[in-house]
């Protein structure tokens, strides 16, 4: 049974989402929770944005945590240098591997931009530096240029390379076959991350797409948060593969929700109440007919059991109840009501989520059925 290996980067590409930045205080926490969480690799920042990121690199560095981390530079070697200083060992050099991109980016040639990978790698691994590479825009490269690339400095002693989805170019069919092409020639101890946007909602299917076509590692982020619409979501990601793919991960899914909530609170954005996994409403039901069936068994409406990542199932009343979801709720109060009652009860639950367009807080329910309940007395 195939392992899922997380490389998370929500410190890294998570907090390059617009109008995000986490703290020092707030990185510290997240790493932390991250490594928690079971998470075997972080990206972590980017030396060459400044003094004040290196040293929260550092900081990072200094907790010693059981996480391996990385940062993320470009193939300089002044970044190489500014990524040393920090503390942190392992050294991800990125270069464009796309025509459109490399000469858009950087005016240069396929071959010369693969001299001037190889030339910071050198530099790297001269520096004692543990170095894996980042193939930017891989979904719009030339497959023989990737050959290329990977060969080359597989010849070097790299050995981890990331599959970049940046601009979301693939749909699941695509990534598989890419992903497939790429290792088959390629030698086969390579180790392929791949790395997926989400900007036509597909970072998580791509993903695991191309962990299912034998990429080893999952670039992720903590709900998703990321460049304009994200990246693939890390929960979603984890979930998936063990409940679709009958995979494994080491990720510890009961503390999924916490990391979820320190995240975004510390992005200042909105997780999404129907978020996978983590939202609100992840595990919430209002309908009648699938309140009703879950109060019987509850495998007929979950595809695992929300207890295993810290949640558990919740019903609510609107609209789509049902009397069952009415007699529930009122049990859990401690009032026992009649079927002729619980019928009066829902007619009410369906007028006022008609007028308020909401749900029927569980108080003013237990109000109308004990009016409900005097009601009767009265007229015996």
């Amino acid at each position: 049974m195939k392992i899922l290996k997380l490389c998370d980067t929500t410190l890294r590409d998570g907090e390059q989402a617009a109008g995000v930045s986490f703290t020092r205080a707030e990185k510290l926490e997240i790493a932390k929770m991250l490594s928690a969480c079971g998470v075997e690799q972080a990206e972590v920042g980017i030396p060459a944005m400044g003094k004040r990121e290196q040293e929260d690199i550092a900081a990072i560095a200094e907790l010693d945590l059981p996480m391996k981390i990385m940062t993320w530079n470009r193939a300089v070697v002044s970044d190489i240098d500014k990524a040393r200083a920090t503390g942190v060992s392992w050294s991800h050099i990125s270069i464009p591997t796309s025509e459109i991109q490399l000469q858009g980016k950087l005016g240069l040639t396929p071959t010369e931009g693969l001299n001037k990978l190889l030339h910071a790698v050198e530099y790297g691994l001269r520096t004692g530096m543990t170095v894996s590479v980042g193939m930017e825009d891989s979904s719009r490269a030339n497959m023989r240029f990737l050959i290329e690339l990977v060969n080359a400095l597989y010849k070097e002693g790299i050995r981890w390379f990331r599959y970049a989805d940046t601009v979301s170019a693939h749909h699941p069919g695509q990534m598989a076959e890419r992903v497939s092409t790429l290792l088959g020639a390629v030698p086969a101890d390579v180790e392929l991350e791949v790395h997926c946007h989400n900007d036509f909602g597909l970072a998580v299917a791509n993903t695991l797409s191309g962990i299912s076509a034998g990429a080893t590692w999952a670039s992720t982020t903590v709900a998703g948060i990321g460049e304009r619409t994200g990246n693939a979501a890390m929960e979603e990601v984890a979930m998936a593969w063990r409940y679709l793919y009958g995979g494994e991960c080491v990720v510890r899914p009961e503390h999924l929700k916490a990391l979820a909530d320190r995240v975004i609170t510390a992005s200042g954005r909105s997780l999404g109440d129907a978020k996978p996994i983590v939202g609100n409403l992840a595990f919430t039901h209002e309908s009648g007919i699938h309140v009703d069936g879950l109060m019987k068994e509850k495998a007929t409406y979950q595809s695992f059991d929300p207890s295993e990542v810290g949640r558990e199932h919740r019903f609510v009343l609107g609209k789509h109840s049902g009397s069952g979801g009415v007699v529930h709720v009122l049990k859990r109060e401690g009032l026992e009501v009649s079927s002729d009652m619980a019928g009066r009860l829902l007619e009410r639950v369906r007028e006022y989520a008609e007028v308020y367009k909401g749900n029927v807080p569980e108080y003013l329910l237990v109000e109308w059925a004990q009016e409900d309940q005097q009601r009767e007395r009265d007229a015996g």
